[in-house]
């Protein structure tokens, strides 16, 4: 359960974490993609346990708001889907794999 949150987070980061502060850029890539611990984050910046912690509660908080206000990563797994779908069916379902086209457009133009 805790592996599926981290990937989670991490994929918001791929499309957030810009958004994030400069100070809370560094824990997190460290706590995620570095696999450091919070005391190896904290000695490395200089500062308590707790504020690491702190830190990542609050960037993990700011990556789910900006998901649940702006929707990139939904929208981009609906046309990710939608093209896959499209891309399958365009030998076999040309009929069917225009209307998925024709949904990924619209998708796309926010429509």
């Amino acid at each position: 359960m805790e592996l599926i949150k981290n990937e989670e987070l991490a994929d918001l980061y791929s499309f957030y974490g810009q958004l994030l502060t400069k100070g809370q850029q560094p824990y997190f890539e460290d706590y995620y993609y570095d696999d450091l611990s919070l005391g190896e984050i904290a000695d490395n910046h200089g500062v308590s346990r707790q504020a690491v912690y702190d830190n990542l509660r609050r960037s993990s908080k700011s990556l789910e708001n900006y998901e649940k206000k702006l929707h990139l990563k939904r929208d981009y797994l609906q046309m990710d889907q939608l093209a896959s779908v499209a891309l399958k069916q365009l030998a076999s379902d040309p009929e069917a794999s225009r209307d998925n086209l024709t949904k990924l457009i619209k998708l796309i133009r926010g429509e």
